[in-house]
């Protein structure tokens, strides 16, 4: 072969290469440019309210052309809004066909996304750790009305409590009250956990409760052991404490593009592992199911 023509030959394969390449960082500048896009707004359990605050704000800044929206107001209320289609996710605490009539549920597709642990919580003055479920249903159901006959002092218990369209309210009183209805304090009832936490911190006597979300390094309240169990992710995933429920975002039909990547985010094993240091249990580590 002749010196011009090996020449030739190198040149054309060294374009041919280059060409290649070209096209492979002009194919791969494409891909990344086509970045998710779209609007989800969310509502409903406030018990959830933490994680997907920040899982929005994380996920929102891998994929800055999604705007997401996230607002409490109870389970019941955020069911009814991705029912009504007027929110794309339904956050709450129980199954929607808790809350909503068969033909309103029908067609919401469930989303499990966590496990959370509801705890009892009192004022720093109360002073008592530690309550046997039937002390507990006794307080709630307004049979025992004073500190001092479980333990505590001569003080008048104080219930801060959630509305009825309340999912943690749901979630308590069916695990923790054995389905007892609660006394009514329509002077201390709010449909926001954060609010209830700050009413039991601030007024003496007090108890409610709330998620353990809640309660991450927080030392302004009293957490409540049940019959000696402690309400910890580490005694709900062994099945020893009873008080919680399955997380449920709830959409519509099935979700779109920018909503199915959100929920594959906060179910993902990256998210995973910040979920629990949240105060929220991740699903597959649960020993025992049933309570």
């Amino acid at each position: 072969m002749n010196k011009f023509l090996k020449g030739a030959m190198i040149v054309g394969l060294s374009a041919a290469m280059v060409g290649c390449s070209s096209n492979a960082a002009s194919n791969d500048s494409d891909s990344k440019g086509k970045s998710l896009s779209g609007t989800i707004t969310a509502a409903g359990s406030s018990a959830l309210k933490p994680l997907v605050d920040v899982a929005a704000e994380q996920f929102s800044n891998e994929n800055p052309d999604v705007s997401i929206t996230v607002d409490a107001g109870g389970s019941g209320e955020g069911l009814k809004q991705v029912a009504d289609k007027t929110v794309t996710l339904g956050n709450s605490d129980v199954a929607a066909e808790e809350k909503l009539d068969k033909d309103q549920a029908k067609n919401l597709v469930d989303h499990q996304v966590c496990v959370v642990t509801m705890a009892p919580i009192v004022n720093k003055d109360v002073g008592v750790k530690d309550l046997t479920k039937q002390q507990l249903i006794d307080i709630f159901t307004g049979k025992t009305t004073n500190w001092e006959d479980v333990g505590g002092p001569d003080e008048d218990i104080v219930l801060v409590t959630r509305p009825t369209s309340s999912g943690t309210r749901a979630t308590f009183q069916k695990y923790a009250l054995d389905g007892n209805e609660e006394a009514s304090n329509a002077s201390m009832e709010t449909d926001d956990s954060g609010v209830l936490l700050q009413n039991v911190t601030d007024t003496k006597g007090a108890i409610g409760y709330v998620a353990l979300s809640y309660l991450v390094d927080n030392d302004d309240v009293d957490t409540v052991a049940i019959d000696g169990v402690k309400p910890t992710l580490e005694n709900t995933y062994s099945g020893d404490y009873k008080v919680w429920t399955f997380e449920h975002m709830y959409t519509n039909g099935e979700p779109d593009k920018a909503t199915k990547a959100f929920l594959d985010y906060i179910m993902g094993e990256k998210f995973g592992k910040k979920m629990e240091s949240l105060g929220y249990g991740v699903s597959s580590k649960m020993e025992k199911t049933d309570h």
